[in-house]
């Protein structure tokens, strides 16, 4: 199989943001997996972090183990799917926006609950990159959350599913699709969106040209070109 399903527990305490952070290290090197499904493992996708009395010091702590889980999701170099099967909220919502996709079910619920707190796990840069500043703004603000048909008007989510089982065959017939195309060209495209994005347009013009000139490196290019020819369906191999 050529992507790999993930499930979130509802709640993450350190030790299971730990475990993910390792996961999709691990997948990272995986070159047999091709994209990965992260979903809820419950009736929500999750709630992330259950807040609790800690200090200062040990929220930082905390705040830095998240950052680093959904850095490795979206520093994957492979495309993540979130199938959200319920409410994503709190750090259940920072780790979705780490995701190349988002889909969710109609019954999905999004925000950032009133606790006293902010996003600790990159929900404040990602939401505001997604969703634009102004729209980031009233949903950090003002704890409230949103639906599914205004998380697809805000560009939150990519599309929006019946229920859980349409949800997982709509998941998988994405990675399927993806496993059709060169897992180079996939990996330097999301580098060249992910971190081009963020780069003055001349920095970021010259990173999508070295990232071009990369793909011209590669068999799969070659393979690309006679299946092309030869009108038949190319076999990548990733190299």
């Amino acid at each position: 199989m050529s992507y790999e399903v993930v499930t979130l527990p509802e709640t993450l305490d350190g030790g299971a943001i730990d475990d993910l952070t390792l996961r999709f290290e691990a997948l990272r090197q995986d070159a047999a997996v091709r994209s990965v499904i992260l979903t809820g493992a419950g009736d929500h996708f999750s709630s992330g972090f259950e807040p609790h009395a800690v200090s200062p010091n040990e929220a930082i702590v905390h705040s830095r183990r998240g950052q680093a889980l959904t850095t490795a999701i979206e520093g994957l170099d492979k495309p993540v799917i979130a199938a959200i099967n319920g409410s994503a909220v709190d750090g259940g919502l920072e780790i979705a926006l780490a995701c190349t996709w988002r889909i969710c079910i109609d019954q999905a619920e999004f925000g950032f609950s009133s606790t006293g707190i902010i996003p600790g796990f990159g929900g404040t840069l990602r939401l505001s990159r997604t969703i634009g500043k102004a729209r980031a703004h009233e949903l950090l603000l003002t704890g409230r959350r949103i639906n599914s048909a205004e998380a697809l008007a805000m560009g939150l989510v990519n599309q929006t599913l019946p229920d859980r089982s349409q949800l997982m065959i709509e998941a998988e017939e994405i990675a399927h699709q993806i496993a059709r195309n060169a897992p180079l060209a996939i990996k330097y495209a999301l580098q060249a969106i992910n971190y081009g994005s963020e780069m003055p347009l001349e920095e970021g013009l010259k990173l999508e040209s070295a990232l071009f000139g990369l793909c011209f490196a590669s068999l799969d290019v070659r393979e690309g070109t006679m299946a092309f020819l030869e009108k038949r369906s190319a076999d990548f191999k990733g190299k």
